[in-house]
């Protein structure tokens, strides 16, 4: 559970809103994010004039639209000019290093469960409320406690997006999660409805992608300890290549999986592992020096510039020989996950 100690400075900080102030939940829309803010909206309610949702980007995952369009989610697209709109703005499921656009962000709330930053990337302003845990599983835990101990009952669609933001940001209890996961998740079931959760949980391929995975089996190519490298070209989005490393995970012996694609002039390369070694670490021990790794022990992500790779190799090559050569850092801030 949240001590009470900060449940209390939470409610005293709800408790000193100002009713007039129009607030924007900034997010880096996906199951979590989405969840969060929808309960923050919740919390806000009859606390400040209005509270917006708004995502930094596209939403193309199927899982991840039918959530929005079944637990009917407000949320909408950010643009810089928006910002006069708001007098205060909070971010859920992030913080504010992890993306540029969120850097120049007076954020004066930020709740998050992911690692915090380097010594030199602070994760919140002085002035805002900051709570950060990454002993929390998903941020969906998190405000699942912050409601029950505000005694807020969650309405069936609250309930039935925490519950999935917790499920996918743990893999139900696979990839991560514990006793707070848990028991926030016994609360939620009690809510819920449990055919909108499974209707969300059926979505999670488009029809369209499906040759892709016909390409995904053609293409895979064992690497030591235990993982398999799947490489496919040129890509619409990454969430592609989540899906496929998703669905490889559910394969008998694969200790890991890595799979990449080509977004626009980017390669993406999405980790996905069984929790035998640090997926983040592997990621960035390939990839540190040609962009951005990292991640968490059982997901992790890579993205650098198809410039990257030398004219006359393959990026799939290029991927596979630094996948075989890997060779793990000592220390390194593990700052970006799938």
């Amino acid at each position: 559970m949240i001590s009470s100690d900060y449940v209390t400075r939470f409610r005293q900080w709800r408790n000193g809103l100002d009713k007039t102030d129009r607030w924007c939940v900034m997010i880096n829309a996906d199951p979590d994010a989405l969840a969060s803010a929808l309960a923050l909206k919740r919390i806000f309610h009859n606390r400040a004039h209005s509270m917006e949702i708004l995502r930094i980007n596209e939403v193309t995952r199927p899982d991840n639209l039918a959530m929005i369009r079944d637990l009917r989610i407000p949320v909408k697209p950010w643009s810089p000019e928006k910002s006069a709109a708001f007098s205060h703005f909070a971010i859920v499921d992030s913080q504010p290093h992890h993306n540029r656009l969120f850097e120049d962000i007076p954020f004066s709330l930020v709740i998050d469960h992911h690692p915090l930053p380097p010594e030199d990337a602070r994760p919140c302003p002085p002035e805002a409320f900051c709570f950060v845990r990454p002993e929390f599983g998903a941020t969906s835990t998190i405000m699942a406690h912050f409601l029950n101990s505000l005694r807020i009952r969650p309405t069936p669609r609250l309930a039935t997006a925490l519950l999935y933001g917790i499920r996918t940001d743990t893999a139900t209890f696979e990839r991560g999660g514990g006793d707070k996961d848990l028991r926030a998740w016994q609360w939620l079931f009690r809510f819920a409805d449990l055919n909108l959760l499974r209707r969300i949980i059926r979505s999670e391929y488009l029809r369209e992608w499906l040759p892709a995975f016909s390409q995904a089996f053609r293409s895979l190519r064992d690497c030591r300890g235990g993982g398999v490298y799947v490489s496919l070209h040129h890509v619409k989005s990454a969430d592609l290549l989540v899906g496929i490393a998703d669905f490889f995970t559910k394969v008998q012996d694969l200790r890991w999986v890595a799979v990449s694609g080509i977004v626009d002039k980017n390669v993406v390369v999405i980790f996905r592992g069984d929790g035998g070694r640090d997926i983040g670490r592997l990621a960035d021990a390939c990839f540190h020096d040609v962009g951005t790794a990292g991640g968490h022990k059982m997901m992790g992500r890579a993205e650098f510039p198809l410039a990257a790779v030398p004219q006359d190799v393959k990026p799939a090559d290029f991927i596979l020989l630094r996948l075989q050569n890997r060779k793990l850092r000592h220390v390194r801030p593990r700052d970006q996950s799938a």
